[in-house]
């Protein structure tokens, strides 16, 4: 005797969300079933996927997410330093540090971070434009702002050695102790940097 299960469109619907990052089996199938609790929720849902596939797409230079037919205020800014290049792994890391009002530059969007287990390649990430937007805008410092886990490092280590082939001064965030944090709560590596980044007062 087969075994009942959701009809197709259901499961179809259900192996799509579960593809999403951070949802597995049970959460995409609670959110499936959500969304089929009360019809009024679905059709703003798909409203709001077609405009977004209609509208926004990635700035070929920066690779922030801008509307169709307007320019991206990241890169066109009247008050953004053109030779400064803030180098980060997603879309969402931008915002993260705009907000923190501490930066001003450019931003340059890399789309991930190496990861050879991944088979995530150079090729795979948004490299080559960097290099060229290097070039074109003469930048006098890129600094990169990856993840500090082996992979975020491995990313550091290789665009620092292609940007120093370029002749721009290339830096790295602070890392270390975090602000109000005690000893007792941080990790050895995070002490080792932390005294290694060091400043005087």
């Amino acid at each position: 005797m087969p075994s009942l299960d959701y009809p197709l469109p259901l499961q179809r619907l259900i192996a799509q969300i579960k593809g999403l990052p951070g949802l597995g089996p049970r959460s995409a199938e609670r959110l499936v079933l959500w969304l089929m609790q009360d019809s009024g929720r679905v059709e703003p849902l798909v409203d709001a996927l077609k405009e977004l596939v209609a509208r926004v797409h990635a700035c070929s230079q920066c690779g922030f997410f801008i509307e169709h037919e307007t320019d991206c205020a990241l890169c066109q800014g009247p008050n953004r330093q053109q030779k400064i290049i803030c180098v980060v792994e997603q879309a969402a890391d931008v915002l993260r540090l705009e907000r923190s009002g501490a930066f001003q530059g450019l931003y340059h969007v890399l789309g991930g971070k190496l990861s050879p287990l991944d088979n995530v390649t150079p090729d795979d990430l948004r490299i080559e434009p960097l290099l060229e937007r290097v070039r074109h805008l003469q930048a006098q410092e890129v600094i990169l702002a990856v993840g500090s886990d082996v992979e975020g490092e491995a990313t550091a280590s290789y665009l620092s050695d292609l940007l120093r082939i370029e002749g721009v001064s290339v830096s790295r965030l602070a890392q270390g102790m975090p602000a109000g944090g005690g000893l007792d709560y941080v990790d050895e590596l995070t002490l080792y940097q932390a005294l290694q980044g060091r400043r005087q007062m």
